[in-house]
């Protein structure tokens, strides 16, 4: 996977790298969250494992900004922390974060951490694709809703988007359906 690393303090940050490289993932390392969010701009890297506090932008602002922008792709966010208590965990959990570590990081539980986002993402994945399947009528081109029903196409789409429809008439139907009507 791409891995995004933020991470302020250079040691922990160069043996996280090694660690995640070592199991076999690409690595970008930002030194504080601004570099972490123009990199995430950049590269939209799946996963990224963020520091709690850093300069500039701390690791919960920088979920924030990642789950505001509601990217097309999911990105997993794992905070780094040293910090333990009820409000710490409700105010990362608030801000978008998915899972957490302490610190000094274990490098058997990152792995295993790790495993859990590759499943995560990879169930969004399909979920992703089975939205994008419409279950319509060969024949009349009506759409199946989520209770069985078929109905309009246009009121479907109406109901789950922003969008509306006006209707017009395309050169061939025109040529086909409308001219016969006007010579005739």
């Amino acid at each position: 996977m791409k891995i995004l690393v933020a991470e302020d303090e250079p040691v922990s940050a160069a043996v996280l790298e090694a660690t995640l490289k070592g199991l076999g993932h690409d690595v970008t390392i930002a030194p504080n969250g601004a570099d972490a969010w123009d990199a995430w701009l950049i590269a939209q890297s799946r996963v990224i494992i963020s520091d709690w506090q850093m300069p500039e932008l701390d690791g919960l602002e920088l979920c924030r900004r990642i789950r505001a922008r509601r990217a097309e792709r999911y990105t997993y966010f794992i905070l780094l922390t040293g910090r333990t208590g009820r409000e710490s965990f409700l105010a990362a959990m608030d801000a978008g974060v998915d899972d957490f570590l302490t610190k000094p990081v274990n490098h058997e539980e990152l792995a295993a951490r790790l495993q859990v986002a590759a499943r995560i993402l990879g169930l969004r994945e399909e979920m992703y694709a089975l939205e994008g399947l419409l279950p319509i009528c060969a024949y009349c081109k009506r759409i199946r809703d989520e209770s069985g029903h078929y109905g309009s196409l246009e009121l479907y789409v109406e109901q789950r988007s922003g969008a509306a429809f006006s209707h017009g008439i395309c050169p061939d139907c025109y040529k086909k359906h409308v001219e016969p009507q006007l010579e005739g």
